[in-house]
C-alpha cells in the first residue's frame, strides 16, 4: 500500500477506533453512578458453579470462593467503597455497594484488586469517564481472574454485571432480606427438584 495511502487509513482506523472501541453501554444514562448505594449481581461465565455449592443449607466454598469472599470483605482495606452486605453464590455474587460522597477513590492499604483511580485504557492519550461503580467492579472481577490464572483454576466471569440504585431505606430493606435470605431459598429449591 502506499505510504500516502495507508496513513489515510490509519487516520480512518483511529478515528473508528476513538470512537467505536467501547460497546454501548448498559448503565442507566441518568446515574452518574459517582456515589450512592448500588445493588449488584455478578455471575460467572454460563453460570458454572466455581464459587463452591450449595449443601446442608449453607454455601461450602471453593478456593476461589474464599477469595471472592476476602474481596468483598476487605473492600473498604484498599479503596473508600464500603460493601457491608453480600453473599457468594456457587455461580454468582450479590452484594450492596456503597460509593461515599467524596471526590477521589484511592487506594488505602495493599490489594489484589486494582486501583479505582488507575488508567484502564490501552490508549491512555484520551481520558474515558468510567463510572466509579464500573471501576469497582472491573478490578474485583480482574483480582479474581488474576487469582485464578495464578492458581491454575479454569475460571471466567460473565462479561457484564447487574446494578441497581438503592432509592431507599425500603429499597435497601427488601434488597438485605433478599441477600440474607438466598442460599436458604436456594437449598430449598435444589431440594424440591
Amino acid at each position: 500500500m502506499p505510504p500516502a495511502r495507508l496513513a489515510a487509513t490509519r487516520g480512518l482506523y483511529r478515528t473508528q477506533f476513538n470512537v467505536e472501541q467501547y460497546r454501548k453501554t448498559p448503565r442507566t444514562k441518568y446515574l452518574g453512578y459517582l456515589t450512592g448505594s448500588y445493588f449488584i449481581t455478578i455471575c460467572t461465565a454460563s453460570r458454572r458453579p466455581y464459587f463452591g455449592m450449595i449443601a446442608d443449607g449453607g454455601m461450602v466454598l471453593s478456593n476461589i470462593g474464599l477469595f471472592v469472599d476476602s474481596q468483598l470483605r476487605h473492600a473498604s482495606d484498599f479503596t473508600d467503597f464500603e460493601v457491608p452486605l453480600w453473599v457468594v453464590m456457587p455461580e454468582h455474587i450479590h452484594a450492596i455497594v456503597c460509593i461515599p460522597d467524596n471526590p477521589v477513590s484511592e487506594p488505602t492499604g495493599p490489594s489484589e484488586q486494582r486501583s479505582v483511580a488507575s488508567p484502564l485504557r490501552a490508549c491512555s492519550g484520551e481520558q474515558r469517564q468510567v463510572p466509579k461503580l464500573s471501576r469497582y467492579i472491573n478490578s474485583l472481577k480482574g483480582a479474581v481472574t488474576k487469582y485464578a490464572r495464578r492458581n491454575g483454576i479454569d475460571f471466567a466471569w460473565q462479561s457484564r454485571y447487574y446494578d441497581h440504585l438503592i432509592r431507599n431505606s425500603h429499597d435497601g430493606n427488601n434488597i438485605a432480606e433478599y441477600i440474607l435470605s438466598n442460599v436458604a431459598k436456594r437449598w430449598e429449591a435444589m431440594r424440591a427438584k
